[in-house]
């Protein structure tokens, strides 16, 4: 029978910068699938602009750890050699690899150009501060280590329509690059005005060249790499017409089921819907509005109406093409969009996330091994090995739903003939005391001892004739009932 998917993101924003990383994936791969992990999202393969750059501060995107450029030959993360043993390694144990694309902006220039520039206001990059001038700008990329192998594009001011540094006057801010036909893009975010710039020199996707040598690139990781799929950092600064073009000509050029997943920050699910309609719905989407929930549901505790967690979710309004996670490397403390989940709740947002019907699951490697950095936080790696057991062996079947309390809620999943032992009840309370939900699991479950997978109760609880149990949890908890013994 066909087992549940589920995705490792398998990198966070402190990983050490000692170029171990592929094969710190190579040597997990065997342990990922055993834990029900199919799918691992790998952090930016192609070179930054330095050796400690997690690669969204990206350079060349041919070199994936081959060339001697930016002061190294490898990335953060190891050489391309080390790369292609980790993907070839986690095939050859049935995982999935998907690459994080970096496509808005490149790093790391390799000399400067004079051209002239207009600042705008960075709070509405619509509104001009400035009079035409010229400035210095970081914006000529030559590549000489890699000496045109794989491609000759050599890209200039003319390529990029932003950038954030006058060289001449030490100045930082927001230049828009004049020009015939050089604007902002309209077809991005109206977030600040407008969303075309986030950093670095930004690239011009109105020029066919640039859309061009994009797609042939995205070519050529495929072809590289035998990848079973991408996720496309930062699409709502980049041109919708053109991750449309890229999606057009990479779906057919790739293999049959080669996953696409847009990061498409954004808690405003109506936004997320018309982003989806704009690419034809061939994109999926991480599920941002349910992020965010789940980080204020942490925060205030019983005061939050848990019957209420997914409306406005990606996942309640487009189920197939949301990607649901509870944290990421952008979320995790002291990152740009910092908005941890606390750890009395995480367990329960995994829960919400693993052992539902819909939803394709990410869980985040620095909820499972740990964050390093200036603030560790230690991984929860025995409660996620329950939950995705939970998820791998139980968590089949027609759904249905308790979701009428506020402070506690409930669903059953049935189970499926196919997979004996399957189905289970789960319960999350966010109150401060025990709390327990009447559950109906089936008439042919009469008289079947299930217990918590969790471990959080020590409970064994005898199904009723009737098919009805009534299944405990403590306060500020979940607890995943099932037959069987747990880990």
């Amino acid at each position: 029978m066909k087992r549940n998917h589920t995705m490792m993101q398998f990198f966070e924003w402190h990983l050490e910068a000692d170029g171990s990383h592929w094969d710190r994936l190579k040597y997990a791969a065997s342990k990922l699938k055993d834990i029900g992990i199919d799918c691992v999202w790998l952090p930016p393969v192609t070179k930054g602009q330095s050796v400690g750059d997690n690669g969204y501060g990206i350079y060349d995107g041919y070199d994936l750890g081959e060339f001697d450029q930016k002061g190294t030959v490898r990335t953060k993360y190891g050489t391309k050699d080390e790369l292609l043993q980790a993907i070839a390694t986690c095939h050859n144990y049935g995982l999935c690899v998907y690459i994080d694309l970096v496509m808005n902006h490149k790093a790391g220039a390799d000399g400067t150009e004079k051209f002239e520039v207009i600042e705008v206001n960075p709070n509405n990059r619509m509104e001009d501060i400035s009079e035409p001038f010229e400035m210095e700008g970081w914006t000529k990329f030559d590549f000489p280590g890699r000496k045109n192998k794989y491609s000759d594009f050599k890209w200039n001011h003319t390529h990029f329509n932003g950038t954030d540094y006058d060289a001449e006057n030490d100045k930082m801010g927001v230049f828009r690059i004049t020009g015939e036909n050089k604007h902002w893009n309209p077809h991005v975010i109206d977030e600040f005005g407008n969303y075309d710039y986030l950093m670095f020199a930004n690239i011009d996707y109105s020029l066919p060249e640039v859309r061009q040598e994009m797609i042939s690139w995205g070519k050529w990781m495929v072809d590289t790499l035998k990848c079973d799929g991408f996720r496309l950092d930062a699409v709502k600064h980049i041109d919708y017409e053109f991750i449309n073009e890229f999606l057009q000509e990479l779906i057919p050029y790739t293999k049959e089921h080669f996953f696409m997943v847009g990061e498409f920050w954004k808690a405003d699910v109506k936004a997320c819907q018309t982003y989806l309609e704009q690419t034809n719905h061939d994109l999926n989407l991480f599920d941002v509005s349910l992020h965010y929930k789940f980080h204020e549901a942490s925060k205030a505790g019983a005061d939050f109406d848990l019957s209420t967690i997914f409306d406005d979710t990606l996942v309640q309004t487009n189920p197939a093409q949301a990607v649901t996670f509870v944290d990421n490397h952008d979320s995790q403390p002291h990152e740009s969009l910092e908005s941890w989940v606390k750890d009395w709740f995480k367990p329960s947002a995994y829960a919400l996330t693993l052992l539902r019907l819909c939803g394709y699951p990410c869980v985040f490697y620095g909820d499972y091994y740990g964050i390093g950095g200036p603030s560790p936080v230690p991984g929860k790696k025995d409660i996620l090995d329950r939950l995705l057991y939970a998820r791998y062996e139980k968590a089949y079947g027609e759904q249905t739903d308790y979701f009428d309390d506020p402070n506690t809620i409930g669903w059953v999943r049935h189970g499926v003939e196919e997979l004996e032992g399957s189905g289970c009840a789960v319960i999350i309370s966010n109150g401060d005391h025990n709390s327990e939900k009447r559950m109906f699991v089936g008439e042919h479950r009469a008289g079947e001892i299930w217990i918590d997978l969790t471990c959080h109760k020590d409970d064994h609880i005898t199904i009723e004739d009737d098919g009805f149990a009534t299944f405990p949890v403590h306060g500020k908890s979940v607890s995943v009932w099932a037959l069987n013994n747990p880990l």
